[in-house]
């Protein structure tokens, strides 16, 4: 039996073809490269009005990963991490991605881990834009379902809301869409007041 070198097999990626290996391996720093069902996606790196609203959220959301005196804390929380997840592996980068301390690999800070993170977090949130809407709600979304990542949120920038969902049941209910300058309690950060005026400014 002659074996099919479309399917020679890299260990760290043990059911994608050696052509999205290779494709994945060589994507450009200008764009993010994400492996969903077997198929590479490349996307246009965040417009800056996507990033400034990622950066903003992550800040706000600051005393959460690094607590300041009475502060709830209890996450690490992080900026584009490469999330390696399940079996193929699907291969994907949400904008923002938090995990609850005692989950959060231990020694995945330190100089000699791998570049990637292997455990699914407890929370993450997509900005969305016209190139990636689709994606983000779709295949992303059922990435994230299956991993059992407890809460997803999407956040608009050009229409200025956040949407927040809960999984439950293996599905995500929405729980609320804010909008404009609302100042929300939203889960899994219900413990503190996040302004999303904040958000939208430079």
């Amino acid at each position: 039996m002659v074996s099919d070198p479309a399917r020679v097999i890299d260990p760290r990626f043990p059911q994608l073809s050696s052509e999205v290996v290779a494709a994945f391996l060589a994507a450009p720093e200008t764009l993010v490269a994400e492996v969903i069902d077997g198929e590479l996606s490349l996307l246009p790196r965040p417009r800056p009005r996507h990033a400034n609203a990622a950066t903003r959220l992550a800040r706000r959301l600051g005393g959460f990963f690094d607590p300041i005196d009475d502060e709830p804390g209890g996450w690490v929380i992080l900026a584009e991490p490469e999330l390696r997840l399940g079996p193929g592996p699907d291969i994907v980068a949400p904008d923002l991605a938090g995990w609850r301390r005692p989950r959060f690999p231990e020694n995945a800070l330190e100089d000699n881990a791998p570049a990637f993170l292997s455990v699914a977090p407890d929370w993450v949130c997509e900005v969305l834009s016209p190139s990636t809407q689709s994606l983000d709600r779709g295949r992303k979304m059922r990435v994230y379902r299956r991993e059992g990542i407890a809460h997803l949120w999407y956040l608009d920038p050009e229409a200025r809301t956040v949407e927040v969902y809960r999984l439950e049941r293996g599905r995500y209910a929405l729980l609320d869409t804010y909008e404009d300058d609302a100042v929300i309690r939203a889960e899994p950060f219900e413990s503190a007041d996040l302004a999303l005026a904040s958000l939208w400014r430079l």
